[in-house]
């Protein structure tokens, strides 16, 4: 028992000191480059002091006498009774990665080691004798006259007690565990769907509310689960100016780095996972692409060389770039490189094209280097980084050019996540499409079907004056016998990039909160599919890569210019006075509208999942209650009934309702009768408000509508609600 508690807290040891050595590593970077010294020291010192206190509750007194001696030095530091210079960072670069040494080993071995700290420690005592020492005010000689502890325990006392405040909110928990209850809840969210498909088959309200119930804990569950297994991509990136500074020593070169999206987060088995590539990307650009200071000015470019990190996300999946403004990739000179190491012969290198060259560097021994170097020229890395990112299901791309630089492109697919997925039908199969890729859904009927034009040998249908090329998903899968309708078929609009297309299928189930799987040995070839899950009723749909369909459907680049070319042919004007409504019908048969720009989101709700507080009808949806407006109460003043009243009435089970912002701190639920369509028309004013709640009547595809305004229709409904757009 005893062993154990020492094992534990050897680990809490290290994790808190492997922390303070992060912390250290960034700040005496800062304090190479900024003026602003004070403050970086003092958290530099304070870390220091942290270790050595550390050590004296465990015995590693050889770790505990070099914090110590690196303490002593960032004292005089701290007190400016020494200048900050190359010598001293390099020294106190050196007691960083000594402590990282000495914990590297405890970890291993849970003892300190041989390896012999006793030259550096003299080195820290004589560079406070032997450096430049700065001009020093009476008080701070005073104050280097006393002791270290005690000016610690003078000034960073209150510093140090804020600090335990704050951890003591937080624990820290093993990720195999997280692991285990990621699972279980992907689990429950499977039979969260199960459960909800019953409740359909049965006609009990109580169970019903109940099924609703589950469903919002399970959501609130869910996101609160996935958000334990996020990191911030700064954990890696945080290494990268200390590593980039070296590099560029090493190399003779002059680099500055740029970060964006560092606030990016990632599941932490993808954290872990392009650890290693990532660095070895940074290590690629310093050494291969940026060039030596002298050949930089001879091309006009500035002494000092840029490499650039960039993170976010887009389509569902996590993009991460690293590039840099070096001499880029020359395909010629790959050729003829894959070529002496004999990786490739002449006749395939004549035939490749410059992506297939530029892809010459994965291959396993190819290096650009003629010579090997402590940074490269074994011919390893390259072919390992693409191999990591392939085994996360994810893509690295390169885009070059010459005397301009290069960028490596990652993207990362949800491989542990749970998604909202749309699941459609194709040939009798169900399928899902990542909600994150969908734009819009739509029906055509018969003679919509007869307006699908060929562009330039792709079918493309005209989506309010929008040339969209389609995709036929069964002659994707190449299913000789499909049951698809030639007179009726849904199409789901779908996004890849910067542009559109659409996908025929034969029918539109829902959308289900849906557990992603990773594929198999025999379907991860198959680049139309990212994952597989398993649905309510216990079968495995396979869910979609759009990027890889699109690839795979021929809508290639040249085609995609080519519609750009198209849609770009308009009137200037009429594009300005365009406007998107929602169309719905309202009271009455009433056509209404709404602008888009404040319509957030459509459903379909159980009449049951209607709830009252006070005199107000809410509804929960995605974790927050929303307040209810029957339209119906608001243009009919005869209409003395409540909503739930109403729906005990109606034969239908379910409502549509609307879900508008008028402003930013509040969101209110519309009920219609009925969604009709979504338009992008000229805004041609017929008349004047018709009626408490419209701001005006206008012409939308040749019929009379009523724009309603949104603020005077929960005015009428519930004064009391615009009182938090007032307060806000």
């Amino acid at each position: 028992m005893e062993l154990t508690e020492i094992n534990d807290d050897i680990e809490a040891f290290l994790i808190e000191s492997y922390e303070n050595l992060n912390q250290i590593e960034q700040d005496i970077i800062s304090i190479e480059k900024t003026s602003e010294q004070r403050e970086a020291l003092v958290r530099i010192y304070r870390s220091l002091h942290t270790i050595k206190g550390n050590c004296g509750f465990l015995p590693f007194p050889k770790l505990e006498s070099l914090a110590h001696a690196g303490e002593n030095l960032l004292s005089s530091l701290r007190d400016r009774q020494l200048a900050i210079t190359p010598t001293i960072i390099n020294t106190l670069l050196q007691i960083l990665d000594s402590i990282r040494q000495i914990l590297s080993q405890i970890e291993a071995t849970r003892h300190e080691g041989d390896r012999d700290y006793s030259a550096l420690i003299t080195t820290l005592t004589q560079l406070q004798s032997t450096e430049q020492p700065m001009v020093a005010s009476a008080v701070n000689q005073q104050a280097s006259q006393l002791n270290p502890d005690t000016t610690y325990l003078n000034h960073e006392l209150p510093e140090v007690s804020t600090l335990t405040a704050s951890e003591s909110s937080q624990i820290r928990v093993n990720v195999n565990l997280l692991d285990q209850v990621m699972n279980l809840v992907g689990e429950l969210v499977l039979t969260r769907n199960q459960v909800i498909g019953f409740s359909t088959k049965f006609k009990d309200s109580s169970f019903t509310a109940t099924c609703q119930h589950l469903s919002l804990l399970t959501s609130q569950l869910q996101e609160e689960i996935v958000k334990t297994r996020l990191q911030s991509i700064s954990t890696i990136w945080q290494k990268f100016p200390r590593v980039t500074r070296d590099l560029a020593i090493a190399a003779g070169k002059q680099v500055k780095v740029d970060m964006e999206g560092i606030d990016t987060e990632l599941d932490k088995s993808i954290i872990e996972a392009i650890k290693d590539p990532l660095t070895h990307l940074v290590r690629n650009c310093i050494d291969h692409g940026i060039e030596l200071p002298a050949e930089r000015t001879a091309c006009g470019k500035s002494s000092v060389g840029r490499l650039f990190l960039r993170a976010f996300h887009e389509s569902g999946k996590v993009n991460i770039e690293i590039g840099d403004d070096g001499r880029g990739l020359d395909s010629e000179k790959l050729k003829k490189r894959a070529q002496q190491l004999g990786l490739v012969s002449a006749v395939e290198a004549a035939s490749m094209s410059e992506t297939e060259a530029i892809d010459l560097i994965f291959l396993p021994g190819f290096s650009s280097s003629e010579q090997v170097t402590n940074l490269s020229g074994r011919g390893v890395g390259m072919d390992i980084v693409k191999n990591n990112i392939d085994k996360i299901n994810g893509t690295i791309e390169i885009y070059s050019q010459q005397g301009q630089g290069t960028t490596f492109k990652i993207k990362i697919p949800l491989t542990l996540a749970i998604i909202p997925a749309l699941i459609i039908t194709s040939g009798g199969d169900r399928y899902a499409i990542p909600q994150a890729n969908i734009q819009e859904l739509v029906r055509l009927e018969a003679q919509a079907v007869n307006h699908i034009e060929m562009f330039y040998d792709v079918p493309v249908y005209r989506l309010r004056d929008t040339l969209v090329p389609l995709v036929y998903f069964d002659q994707v899968l190449q299913i000789a016998n499909s049951d698809t309708n030639l007179e009726m078929f849904s199409l789901v609009i779908v996004q890849v990039d910067n542009y559109q297309f659409g996908l025929v299928v034969d029918t539109i189930e829902d959308i289900q909160d849906i557990m992603v799987k990773p594929l198999g040995k025999q379907l991860k070839a198959q680049s139309l599919f990212a994952g597989a899950t398993i649905l309510g009723d216990g079968t495995v749909t396979l869910i979609i890569d759009i990027v890889g369909l699109a690839n795979r459907s021929g809508v290639t680049a040249k085609q995609k210019q080519q519609l750009l070319i198209e849609n770009a042919v308009k009137d200037q004007d009429q594009v300005i006075d365009r406007q998107t409504i929602l169309l719905f019908e309202g009271p009455g048969g009433a056509r209404m509208g709404i602008p888009l720009t404040i319509a957030f989101r459509l459903e379909e709700i159980l009449c049951s999942a209607v709830e009252k507080v006070g005199n107000q009808d809410v509804v929960q949806s995605y974790g927050k209650i929303l307040p209810l407006i029957d339209l119906h109460k608001v243009f009919s003043h005869s209409y003395e009934n409540n909503l739930r009243d109403q729906t005990k009435a109606t034969v239908a089970e379910t409502l549509q309702i609307v879900i508008v912002s008028p402003s930013s701190e509040l969101n209110v639920a519309l009920v219609v009768d009925r969604i009709l369509d979504i338009v992008e028309e000229p805004l041609i004013i017929t008349g004047v408000s018709s009626r408490p709640g419209v701001l005006l009547c206008a012409v939308f595809q040749g019929q009379i509508t009523e724009i309603l305004d949104i603020e005077a229709v929960i005015r009428i409904a519930n004064p009391h609600l615009l009182q938090l757009i007032t307060n806000g």
